[in-house]
């Protein structure tokens, strides 16, 4: 087969507009502030209202209460400010508010412009802004984190992750319980990693479970890792596998419930390959 890597394109025509825009949100991500909150709530409708109502963006306040204005686009600009809406997660009891409202509107700025026209399939402005994002969104984030757009979290406060992450278009990364993503870790398109599950007998009953992809793995397309599951070291996951139980260091498990199929040809020793990886991405 044919060894493909990515190639690197030359800068588009607004590469240095693009670059003052990023900067300008680090700049301001930067600022200390009494209330964190409240700034990153004011960075994140600011940044919202340019993008999608520039007309109101000298009078926003004024534009919100006034009557002549109709009620939907007036509740569409008072919902850029991520004070006046809720996440999913905010209703779940477990939810740390001291660590999610800090983050909560840097959330809404990722979600939010991943919808906008601007965002769309624009790779290398949404990867820059996102990974802008995750610096201060997650428990710790390495360098080089690549996100596609309209990936999803819980609480986010609860990532970890090393160096060279790329996350695919449209995966759920479901940190409630905390998920540790070690370097080099690639998970496809509409894939989901779970960290909770829900009792069988009543759904209220929540068991948190730390999650765990280490170093090299892959998670394919449409698969599914569940809560407290520990992926080895270069192990995959094959496309629509549902990984109900550890994976082993440089095994390919498929199907539902996933199984061991096969072992990557440049794995180390049998007795290595069977036996669980110590690593840990650090805290």
């Amino acid at each position: 087969m044919p060894f493909l890597p990515l190639r690197q394109l030359p800068p588009t025509s607004n590469a240095r507009v693009a670059d003052a825009w990023l900067e300008r949100i680090a700049d301001r991500l930067a600022k200390p502030g009494a209330d964190v909150a409240a700034d990153r709530a004011l960075l994140c409708r600011d940044t919202l209202l340019e993008l999608s109502y520039p007309q109101y963006a000298a009078n926003y306040e004024t534009a919100v209460a006034d009557g002549a204005i109709p009620l939907g686009t007036r509740l569409a600009l008072s919902a850029l400010d991520p004070r006046n809406i809720t996440l999913e997660p905010e209703f779940y009891a477990d939810c740390d508010d001291a660590r999610f409202q800090p983050v909560k509107p840097l959330l809404w700025l990722w979600y939010s412009f991943d919808r906008t026209p601007l965002a769309g399939q624009n790779v290398d402005l949404g990867v820059k802004l996102r990974r802008l994002l995750a610096r201060r969104i997650f428990r710790s984030c390495g360098e080089n984190f690549k996100a596609f757009q309209h990936v999803e979290f819980s609480f986010g406060y609860n990532m970890d992750v090393g160096d060279n992450v790329v996350i695919h278009r449209h995966v759920l990364l479901d940190d409630r319980g905390g998920i540790q993503l070690g370097n080099n870790v690639s998970v496809s398109d509409y894939a989901n990693i779970y960290s909770h599950t829900h009792s069988i007998v009543d759904q209220r009953d929540v068991t948190n479970a730390l999650t765990i992809l280490e170093d090299g793995v892959r998670v394919t397309y449409h698969a599914t890792v569940l809560a407290g599951v520990h992926v080895g070291e270069q192990g995959m996951v094959g496309a629509n596998a549902v990984a109900t139980k550890d994976v082993r260091p440089y095994h390919v498990y498929v199907g539902i419930p996933a199984k061991s199929v096969r072992v990557k040809p440049n794995a180390p020793e049998p007795a290595t390959v069977l036996r669980t990886s110590e690593h840990r991405v650090p805290k």
